[in-house]
């Protein structure tokens, strides 16, 4: 099934008859959820309309007819913008090549400035491309500080959280950061269909992870923008901190992400104490932090 049908029908099957007016789930009744015409009804579009939609034989929607779709689904702000391009994407004859992921010296420059922050560059399949110093000894102090240097060795944020023992201890409620990786990633795949290298992530995942596996299955879509993290750090042990991802100039496919807590508290305390420790190897172009070459997709074992 295309993405767009999908989507409609496991938003579908999560709305209850009695949610929209409608009698309640009988005994013969045979699928979860609104049935593909009750769902047309609400909307006030035709039945076979509504499955053409679904089953990808209809392109074009009207803002209106999603709008009104979205409506009876009760798609929220982020949910509405994703049926609408999966809507709207054009189909391609042939997937083109992504370009190679790059971090600008400007961006770079800013690393190395907030050199106080935890602060990492992730791309558009969620790979790190670079992290400054207290970034990687507070997410990734396990792994080799050159890490994102290479293709080969790039980490990857989704992937670190599903299958990396040390990432599912650092957050106290690892559900939530599942749950918010898993709705980013969902938003990725829209925008970025023809994306084969993020496909093979999804599908890795799916294999590899029954939590990730189920999540993906839900459909829910979550920007990753602002929220606030319970840690438990191996080296400082507990603090909370707020995660900030901002858009990162003339670079669209990549956002900049930033762990923040408030001047004077317990947990900036613990960050200060985790900076010191923080002995990143120096090199003369990298201002004393490690960061991404130009790359292509990222390592899929």
């Amino acid at each position: 099934m295309n993405a767009l049908g999908e989507f409609l029908q496991a938003r579908r099957a999560q709305v209850r008859p009695e949610e929209v007016g409608l009698p309640p789930l009988g005994e013969r009744r045979r699928v979860p959820g609104l049935r593909r015409e009750e769902l047309a009804q609400l909307a006030g579009i035709s039945a076979s309309y509504y499955t053409r939609l679904e089953q990808g034989q209809s392109r074009g929607a009207s803002p209106g007819v999603l709008d009104a779709i979205a409506e009876v689904l009760r798609l929220d702000r982020d949910e509405r913008e994703h049926l609408r391009r999966l809507a709207t994407t054009p189909r391609r004859a042939k997937a083109a090549k992504p370009a190679p992921e790059r971090v600008s010296p400007a961006t770079l420059d800013l690393l190395r400035l907030m050199a106080d922050v935890p602060a990492l560059v992730q791309g558009r399949r969620t790979d790190v491309l670079a992290w400054n110093a207290l970034g990687h000894a507070l997410l990734a102090g396990h792994l080799d500080a050159a890490a994102p240097e290479s293709r080969v060795t790039r980490p990857n944020t989704a992937r670190m959280v599903f299958l990396d023992a040390h990432s599912r201890e650092l957050y106290a409620d690892w559900p939530r950061k599942a749950r918010a990786v898993v709705g980013n990633l969902r938003l990725a795949v829209g925008r970025y269909p023809e994306d084969s290298a993020l496909a093979a992530l999804i599908g890795e995942l799916s294999m590899k992870s029954p939590e990730f596996a189920a999540l993906w299955a839900d459909h829910r879509i979550r920007p990753c923008e602002a929220a606030a993290y319970e840690l438990r750090h191996p080296l400082v042990g507990g603090l909370t901190l707020t995660q900030q991802t901002f858009d990162v100039a003339r670079a669209p496919e990549q956002v900049l992400v930033t762990l923040t807590a408030p001047p004077g508290s317990a947990s900036h305390h613990a960050l200060t104490l985790l900076a010191r420790t923080a002995t990143p190897a120096l090199d003369p172009t990298s201002g004393g932090f490690r960061a991404g070459t130009p790359c292509g997709t990222p390592r899929m074992s």
